[in-house]
């Protein structure tokens, strides 16, 4: 009897600690639906319905607390005030896959942890405001308290039907709620296909939001429907409306002998271009002369996408509207359309083209000695694919052989072309050392592609890297976006221009790297911004064709803040230039044709233009290229996916990528495909994370699996529709032989 009467007194225990969380959340509802407003302790009583006399005095130990804490300001003995400068805070959520949250502020070092039971319905993306209630020197605790904005309103997911309702299963694995549809929104789709849903409501009481279903994608899987899924989930554009499209193909698109007179005449210099040999659109183009002084005038003729895109038409709100095309494993979605990217816009050779151009006078020693810019009409001798021109460099020969040669033929090409390709080399060489020299970071990060059948299905992965061609290319585009951002940046007054910056790297990740590579017997120098991307690039450069490498350069491209257009120039910290701007793809980037039409005002003279207007659009710009980089890392995703199925219960060597709470991440070293080992899967132990060694360690064994070790690997299982691949540990790679 007495052992239940013992257990009934600790239920009760437990109960009577409820209400004090719940009483001080009531009494701050009170200020937070009238944040400016103050009350007395007669108000707050009377609107809680504080009756007795124990209730009363409580709430007045609750206030003088929540003052003492700084959570309310007591303007006299008798009034107080909710402390809205301390405690609310408006920022961006960030979901976690695991369904809580952290609110990114702005002004705020560190984040704002959100338990999803305190999300109050916000989504990732959102922007809201949130109530910090638990005040840390690191991980604060909050409450959202209401969203100010969607991010977005439509999802992409699995319908799984009922007879009067069903749910949609939404695919990013961000979205913490099944999405409910009644009967009548179904809009015709049937169970189990891949379908896009508009939320239309989310009762204050129900879990799972309402929505309609406004489009059916396919059946989940099938190539088409992921691709399609893909540009949905991130709300970008597929094909061109009819009235855009109408549009472009009536512009006029011929070369007019009144339009040649307003340009600088170029057709006689020899000029070329380098692309990748699969390019449809070529947007930028290279002329030389030598000069009698002795001096190399070099050209970086740039389609002038902005003579035929006019402002204020159907067509340029489209291509503002997109900002960027997409280039997704097996398909490009173009800023514009085909008559303007392929064709009018495209530096074909034997063609006449309206260019606009940096057009730069070097010395031997690559030192800039005069420069020009403005509109100018081009003709192309030739064009060459990377690996044609690569040829050219390494063997001095001008015979272009079948293996290598575009039309798969033999081909001799022009003294003079041999000669100016050799000396834009040298030239780039030049720069690009004096690039580093001074600080500028050096990536070259194995690219990976797929080599795809007819019906799109991975045949085998291949990798890309750059070559000396390829940086001959790079070499002139960066200097011409630079001297044309410091051409403008440094006039007086200063006018508004459109400009690329990158901040400094992230002090923890430079940290948290030196950590990773410590372990191949690398290390950072911290001593100064000098000594730290000195060391970064000894790193980059140790670490080529090693086993180690895409882990390395993953890791180091983590550590750098983002690349962002704005109208404020704070330089590019990765580049190592005080004034960046991007000037040499308008064919396919929105801020290039803004860069170009801002050059082209200043060239005639005109007062500096809006910055407001043109932030708005850098902003812009900057976000669309986000979306665009992510659909193109879920394509790659899932095409490393649809590979990896043919190689199920297969045994690889990896690299562990990443570590987290509840799983390790593995990266294949032959394919670089990556998937997730979950820790409850690890045999022979219970292992826990270690945050501070970014290492789970077994619990009994001791046993360590850190960030960077090598490990075999079992594929256990590739989910095509979820985007991810499982593996099963096999232990650590000096621990066992796979043969």
């Amino acid at each position: 009897m007495s052992k239940n009467k013992k257990s009934k007194t600790k239920k009760n225990k437990g109960k009577r600690r409820q209400p004090n969380i719940n009483f001080k959340k009531r009494v701050l509802e009170v200020f937070q639906k009238n944040k400016d407003k103050t009350y007395t302790f007669k108000q707050i009583a009377e609107i809680l319905e504080l009756k007795d006399t124990k209730t009363r005095n409580r709430l007045i130990r609750l206030l003088g607390q929540m003052t003492a804490k700084n959570e309310l300001i007591q303007k006299d003995e008798h009034h107080f005030k909710f402390n809205t400068a301390d405690s609310i805070f408006t920022g961006k959520v960030d979901m976690t896959t695991r369904g809580d949250a952290y609110v990114v502020v702005d002004e705020l070092d560190d984040d704002i942890f959100v338990e999803n039971k305190n999300l109050n319905h916000a989504l990732d993306g959102d922007q809201v405001e949130v109530f910090v209630f638990k005040k840390r020197e690191k991980k604060s605790e909050g409450e959202v308290t209401s969203i100010i904005e969607r991010f977005k309103d439509e999802y992409i997911g699995v319908l799984q039907k009922q007879e009067k309702f069903g749910f949609v299963v939404v695919q990013n694995p961000k979205m913490y709620t099944d999405i409910f549809v009644s009967k009548d929104d179904f809009n015709g789709a049937d169970d189990g296909l891949m379908v896009k849903v508009r939320l239309t409501k989310w009762s204050k009481n129900s879990d799972s939001p309402n929505g309609e279903i406004v489009e059916v994608l396919g059946v989940p899987g099938e190539h088409d429907t992921e691709m399609h899924a893909i540009l949905a989930e991130y709300n970008l554009p597929e094909q061109f409306s009819a009235e855009v499209e109408e549009y472009a193909n009536q512009i006029d698109t011929k070369i007019s002998e009144k339009e040649i007179k307003k340009r600088r005449d170029m057709r006689d210099v020899l000029t070329f271009t380098i692309d990748p040999a699969s390019a449809k659109d070529f947007d930028d183009a290279l002329s030389f002369q030598k000069l009698e002084n002795g001096n190399f005038e070099v050209g970086v003729h740039i389609a002038d996408v902005s003579h035929y895109l006019q402002p204020d038409t159907i067509l340029d709100e489209e291509a503002y509207n997109r900002a960027t095309s997409i280039y997704l494993v097996d398909r490009v979605v173009p800023m514009l359309p085909e008559i303007l990217s392929n064709n009018a816009c495209s530096l074909r050779p034997n063609e006449e083209k309206y260019t606009f151009s940096a057009v730069l006078e070097l010395d031997k020693n690559a030192k800039i000695v005069n420069q020009w810019f403005g509109r100018t009409v081009t003709e192309s001798n030739a064009r060459f694919a990377y690996e044609e021109a690569q040829h050219l460099i390494t063997t001095k020969d001008k015979t272009i052989p079948a293996d290598v040669s575009l039309t798969k033929k033999a081909y001799p090409v022009s003294d003079d072309i041999l000669e100016a390709t050799l000396e834009l080399d040298r030239l780039a060489k030049i720069m690009r050392n004096e690039r580093m020299q001074k600080g500028a970071l050096s990536f070259d990060k194995v690219e990976v592609n797929f080599n795809l059948d007819e019906d799109n299905n991975p045949l085998g992965v291949y990798f890309k890297t750059s070559e000396d061609a390829n940086k001959l290319i790079e070499e002139f585009m960066l200097l011409a976006n630079r001297k044309v951002a410091e051409f403008i940046g440094k006039q007086k007054p200063e006018k508004t221009f459109v400009y690329r910056c990158h901040d400094e790297p992230n002090e923890e990740k430079l940290e948290t790297l030196n950590t990773v590579v410590s372990k191949f017997g690398y290390s950072l120098n911290f001593k100064n911004q000098k000594q730290v991307s000195k060391s970064l690039n000894k790193l980059l450069e140790d670490v080529k064709g090693k086993k180690e490498q895409n882990l390395v350069d993953t890791l180091t491209i983590r550590t750098m803040s983002k690349a962002y257009y704005s109208t404020e120039n704070i330089g590019h910290y990765g580049l190592s230039f005080d004034y960046y701007s991007h000037f040499t793809s308008p064919i396919r980037r929105y801020p290039d044709v803004m860069t170009h039409r801002l050059l082209q005002h200043y060239l005639d003279g005109q007062k500096t233009a809006s910055a407001t207007d043109y932030e708005v659009k850098c902003k812009h710009s900057s976000q669309m290229e986000n979306l665009a980089t992510s659909a193109e890392r879920d394509s790659i995703k899932y095409m490393q996916v649809k590979f990896i199925q043919n190689h199920e219960d297969s045994e690889f060597l990896g690299v562990i990528s990443g570590v987290t709470d509840f799983g390790i991440f593995v990266e294949i070293v032959e394919n670089k495909c990556e998937g997730m080992v979950r820790l409850r899967d690890i045999p022979g132990d219970h292992y826990n994370f270690n945050e501070e060694h970014y290492a789970v360690i077994g619990k009994r064994t001791k046993t360590m699996y850190q960030l960077g070790d090598e490990v075999y690997v079992r594929v256990k299982k590739a989910d095509l529709i979820k985007r991810n691949i499982d593996f099963e540990l096999l232990g650590a790679a000096d621990e066992i032989q796979i043969d």
